[in-house]
């Protein structure tokens, strides 16, 4: 069996009944290793076999010895049987499972679910896990890939959505993929019959994230210095902060300088250099940064992120003991654009 794969790799695998003797899923992405341990709980094996032969344990309920006895058990008419330990990372003396893995039964599928975080590199577990199943590392996905993520999720469903409209609700969802898709289901349900795409009229309707006053709407207005556009974002911002997060957007806008930044310092500014240069992989990605190069020079840019570092202090309470998040936002964009 294959040593370190994909998600995409080992889904395919288990969509084909072929099972590893040993699953080891950890890492700081909780969602993907909960998708492919309930992906397993689902296909290893049928509905009537699952009452003698599935074993669902926790790991801060249990131990190492119970889980070996477990997985030492034959199959009962069945092909195999199933033992999945979640929340390994709570079990105690886990890798002692070594003696177990090193040598693991064929007729038996251990799962290990261990989340936030990978085991210990200098423990013997996960090579052993390598050398007898899968080991699989679940990274986390860092924001600025989460809309892609919202438009593979989509695609695998056959529902359509623009960049900018994943990149809306990244903006206001975050990187926490298990809540992203909880959002993402709801949306596929809202869908009115025969309609294939989520547009920014259904995400406002049913999320409450305004498609005309969000931070990809603010930065566009501010790489093309739209004054008017961007205090009336601010000032809706300021009316609706709950929705609208001070830090989300300071985030935002801190982000855009610093590729900015990079852009005027490259020589070749292209769309497509620019575009690999960033890591985009969208043509709309890039829109803002080649209008802001016409409008903002190097010093400005490099003034501006001062500015936005200075503005998250004051956020915070720092040399700032009146003036409202509203109001610091509304002071910070006339001083970027000006």
């Amino acid at each position: 069996m294959a040593k370190n794969l994909t998600s995409d790799e080992i889904i395919r695998s288990i969509k084909a009944k072929e099972f590893a003797p040993v699953y080891l899923f950890q890492g700081d992405e909780s969602y993907f290793i909960d998708e492919l341990t309930d992906l397993i709980i689902r296909s290893a094996l049928d509905e009537s076999e699952r009452d003698f032969n599935q074993t669902i344990l926790y790991g801060s309920d249990t131990d190492v010895a119970t889980v070996i006895n477990a997985c030492r058990r034959y199959p009962m008419m069945a092909e195999r049987q199933l033992v999945v330990v979640k929340e390994a990372q709570n079990l105690k003396n886990i890798d002692d499972l070594v003696h177990y893995v090193k040598n693991p039964l064929k007729t038996t599928v251990l799962v290990i679910n261990h989340k936030y975080g990978k085991l210990d590199g200098r423990k013997k577990l996960t090579g052993e896990a390598a050398k007898t199943g899968v080991v699989f590392e679940s990274k986390k996905v860092y924001e600025n890939k989460v809309p892609d993520f919202i438009i593979n999720y989509l695609k695998k469903k056959q529902i359509a959505i623009s960049f900018p409209s994943a990149r809306i609700l990244t903006d206001y969802l975050g990187s926490d993929l298990s809540k992203i898709v909880n959002e993402l289901e709801k949306l596929t349900i809202a869908l009115p019959a025969g309609a294939g795409n989520i547009t920014s009229e259904l995400i406002e309707e049913n999320i409450g994230i305004s498609k005309d006053f969000n931070n990809y709407e603010l930065q566009k207005a501010v790489a093309n210095r739209d004054v008017l556009k961007a205090n009336r974002i601010a000032r809706y911002f300021e009316e609706n902060q709950k929705n609208n997060p001070y830090i989300v957007t300071l985030s935002v806008l801190f982000g855009f300088f610093s590729n900015l930044m990079i852009c005027q310092f490259e020589k070749n500014q292209s769309r497509s250099n620019l575009m690999q240069k960033l890591g985009f992989r969208w043509d709309m990605q890039i829109t803002d940064y080649m209008d802001a190069l016409r409008y903002y020079k190097p010093t400005k840019t490099m003034n501006n992120i001062t500015l936005i570092r200075e503005y998250d202090a004051k956020g915070k309470g720092f040399g700032n003991s009146s003036t409202p998040a509203g109001k610091l936002l509304i002071e910070l964009l006339y001083k970027l654009m000006h």
